[in-house]
């Protein structure tokens, strides 16, 4: 069975590979083919193209590699002309991805969604395009699954592939011990983003939310979780006149193990953040046309996955669900979407987990009550499972309508 997989993310490249993994364990023969990253290729899929090279953001910088995404639509329409596709399966990368779809649609492949866009926080009018092109959506999120049937499109919850990853993950323990040295001191570790264009909108404010909490718990470490060394040398910069964080570059996991309280730009990080259980501030930074257009076009209550699971209902009911800067509100992790400096507030937080224990106890134990509900693996195996059913069947059924071809 030959699989195209399009995936155009660093994460969703990292769930691709993970996907490769479990299906091969299901069926040895599975030929994964298609456009990936560098840990897709690492799982024995046949890259044509590393599309997360392209990962853009911003309608600028896809203009400026339209003729590329173009270039590759062709070579994947080449290659369900000329080759058999047994399924099609799309993560994440929505702009490029329905045009991946729909080329398959014309070649009568299989399509499956598995890290679907999140219609049901922008944009829901977007569904009526995914029921037209894709066949099966594999939700993460277990409220996704009711959304997308409501409307029409054949939805099933697999789980969360970001907790498959941090099961396997091999912390570096010379790493770790080499930092327990500094275990008195209490651990605040920045994330500003793997994107480029993220870490430049978002660290400015994590860092001067850092130098608020060191004013008034001055032992404080602070360290910089780096996605590239690109972002760490940007990151040089804006300590240079204070010195107030340290830098790491790959390590990531490690230094969320080690933290004490974190801050952090939204994203899927805060799932590993709550996988460990660990006291944090979401920052979001946006332009103020972004931060305006959001009170209309924002349908759901956070932009944290982490409080959206805490919720039986997301719906957005009115402008501000509630007010971050309340320490009081009873929120799995305060969040913070702004075009302006928020920076005091969210070190009020920070600042009272710090110098308040059972504060910071209580937050511990709200975090740990929603992870044993939600944090778990399996995510790979399931959507593996799904799309080895459902790929067969459509196999089978082509096969009886076209003895010849069979």
């Amino acid at each position: 069975m030959r699989i195209f997989f399009s995936v155009g993310e660093p994460s969703g490249d990292l769930h691709g590979a993970n996907l490769i993994k479990d299906l091969r364990q299901q069926d040895p023969s599975i030929e994964a083919v298609g456009f990936g990253g560098p840990k897709m290729e690492s799982a024995d899929c046949q890259l044509l193209f590393d599309l997360t090279s392209l990962a853009v953001m911003g309608l600028w910088n896809v203009l400026i590699n339209i003729r590329q995404f173009f270039a590759l639509l062709a070579k994947a329409d080449r290659f369900f002309a000329e080759n058999k596709v047994d399924a099609v399966v799309l993560i994440d990368f929505p702009g490029f991805n329905w045009h991946i779809a729909r080329k398959a649609r014309k070649h009568g492949i299989e399509v499956f969604y598995y890290g679907v866009p999140q219609m049901w926080a922008w944009l829901p009018w977007r569904v009526r395009k995914l029921r037209r092109l894709v066949d099966h959506v594999l939700c993460k999120l277990p409220f996704e699954v009711s959304w997308f049937e409501q409307r029409g499109c054949q939805a099933t919850y697999v789980g969360h592939p970001y907790f498959d990853e941090l099961v396997r993950y091999s912390y570096n323990e010379e790493f770790l011990q080499t930092e327990e040295n500094h275990a008195q001191a209490k651990l605040l570790v920045l994330l500003p983003g793997s994107r480029t264009q993220e870490v430049k909108r978002n660290l400015p404010g994590l860092l001067q939310s850092a130098r608020h909490i060191k004013k008034q718990h001055p032992q404080t470490r602070v360290a910089i979780a780096c996605f590239r060394e690109s972002h760490a040398q940007y990151a040089s910069q804006e300590c240079q006149a204070d010195q107030v964080a340290e830098l790491f570059v790959g390590r990531t996991p490690e230094l969320i193990s080690m933290a004490d309280a974190c801050i952090a730009c939204s994203g899927s990080v805060s799932l590993e953040l709550l996988y460990h259980r660990k006291p944090t501030v979401i920052v979001y930074r946006v332009s103020a046309l972004v931060m305006f257009l959001q009170r209309f076009l924002l349908r759901c209550q956070f932009i944290t996955l982490v409080n959206l699971l805490s919720l039986k209902q997301i719906e957005r009911t009115e402008h501000l669900a509630y007010d971050p800067r309340d320490l009081d509100a009873n929120v799995p992790m305060p969040e913070f979407l702004t075009a302006k400096d928020c920076s005091e507030s969210v070190a009020l937080w920070i600042n009272a987990w710090f110098a308040n224990p059972i504060l910071y106890a209580k937050k511990v134990e709200q975090l740990d009550r929603l992870a044993d509900g939600f944090a778990h693996p399996g995510a790979s195996k399931q959507a593996a499972r799904y799309i080895l059913q459902n790929a067969a069947c459509r196999t089978s059924r082509y096969q009886a309508q076209h003895p010849q071809a069979a």
